[in-house]
């Protein structure tokens, strides 16, 4: 056994996770990771869709080694850095339509709960609305507002004041060959959730423009637009949560932008950097006011090093127009998914937007979901030197959330791959 992993047996806690992954990570390049025994592997899931520029992006790490030599740390909300000033006039450049101040903090679960504060300052209302299936987060607040039971078990009593409309999961809903019926039919079931059960006290509605965590389920074109009117006609704020569908991942800079929506406020996380800790909300300067002094802070939010390495991550996706190849990619590998799809009954829908891409596996036409399954399609890919997530709301959905770099050689080793993995779990070995 690895060194590294028996101290992680020994002091680490790992409580919260199945099980770690059995590999050492020493080294990484591209879209691919090596392990201490000098293994390589393919890396479909980007360290949980971060990397999108690829592990160690050689522009991002010659600005981080260039700003730690200079300064890695001032307090950037007391004092004014360079790096900081320029990621926010970067975001605002890129961010959809008015969206022009950004709040820099750590972690996805930060930004949110910073983005849920604005938004009850702001609006003078204290309820929220959140999906079914979403994800947001794994602190108390941000579990509050997540639609999974699954994730919520042992936490409780979460915070009141929410309430959660249906999620637009096409595949599992009533009209599974009618999107824009789904659309239709969550946005009405919305706007009952808002007069029935919520004291009309709502400040914002959350929600992730393509939900990961939920099984990468994709709303339908017009989704967005229906519910947004009906949060207009409440005065409701929409939030936005690209923590893990922005910089890129679905083949625009942030997911909403295939919905022709514009949210008030813009969460972001996981790709902004690269692989260096950052976060940030991002808002319309009417509501960004809503801050007054002590409202709110971050000690190590906006750090410089974070900031420029984000700022030169985002650059390199532009020089690269690494959204556009997200599409291409994404396309490629979707339709050599859908072909394995016509001869393995146990996938039951192929779907994704760029390089977020989600496999739903089920064990019957009653859309049973084969969660052993999808784990033990893991584990095989595990061996044949690939790696991918597994998830949803039902732990049946293998995830394919590649850097974005990733090359249409790499995709067709991970779905050989995947295809040999299909084949062991419709034919187990014999005992």
């Amino acid at each position: 056994m690895s060194d590294t992993i028996q101290k992680y047996k020994d002091y680490v806690m790992t409580g919260f996770v199945k099980s770690v992954v059995p590999i050492a990570i020493d080294h990484a390049s591209g879209a691919q990771v090596w392990d201490d025994t000098g293994r390589e592997y393919l890396d479909c899931f980007s360290g949980i869709s971060v990397v999108n520029a690829g592990h160690n992006n050689p522009k991002v790490v010659a600005a981080a080694k260039a700003q730690i030599d200079k300064l890695i740390h001032c307090a950037s909300y007391i004092y004014h850095a360079k790096p900081v000033a320029d990621l926010a006039e970067k975001i605002a450049q890129i961010a959809p339509r008015g969206l022009t101040k950004t709040f820099f903090a750590n972690s996805g679960a930060e930004a949110i709960e910073g983005a849920m504060k604005l938004a009850r300052l702001y609006s003078g209302k204290h309820e929220f609305i959140a999906l079914q299936t979403s994800f947001h987060g794994r602190t108390w607040g941000t579990l509050s507002i997540t639609g999974n039971q699954g994730r919520k078990k042992r936490g409780g009593p979460y915070a009141s004041g929410i309430a959660f409309a249906p999620s637009p999961y096409v595949y599992r809903s009533l009209w599974p060959d009618d999107p824009d019926q789904v659309a239709r039919y969550c946005a009405k079931y919305l706007d009952d959730v808002i007069r029935y059960e919520t004291s009309g006290d709502v400040a914002a509605f959350i929600a992730e423009p393509v939900l990961g965590e939920g099984g990468i389920v994709v709303p339908p074109g017009n989704y967005f637009r229906e519910i947004k009117k009906v949060l207009d006609q409440h005065g409701i704020l929409f939030i936005a949560d690209e923590v893990q569908s922005g910089f890129g991942r679905t083949g625009k800079m942030f997911a909403i932008e295939h919905y022709g929506v514009d949210p008030d406020i813009l969460v972001t996380a996981k790709g902004i950097a690269d692989g260096f800790p950052l976060s940030g909300f991002t808002t319309r300067p009417e509501i960004a006011a809503a801050y007054k002094p002590g409202d709110h802070l971050s000690t190590f939010g906006g750090n410089p090093v974070s900031c420029a390495a984000a700022l030169a991550n985002i650059e390199f996706m532009l020089e690269e127009d690494l959204p556009a190849k997200a599409i291409e990619t994404g396309e490629y590998a979707m339709k050599k998914l859908r072909d394995l799809q016509k001869q393995n009954p146990i996938i039951g829908e192929v779907r994704g937007l760029g390089l977020m891409i989600g496999v739903e596996l089920v064990r019957d036409e009653k859309l049973t979901p084969a969660n052993t399954e999808a784990e033990s399609i893991r584990d095989s890919l595990l061996k044949q030197g690939v790696l991918v997530g597994v998830g949803g709301v039902y732990g049946n959905v293998v995830r394919f959330q590649p850097p974005l770099i990733i090359t249409k050689q790499q995709i067709d080793r991970a779905i050989s791959a995947f295809a040999s993995a299909l084949a062991e779990v419709a034919q187990p070995a014999a005992v």
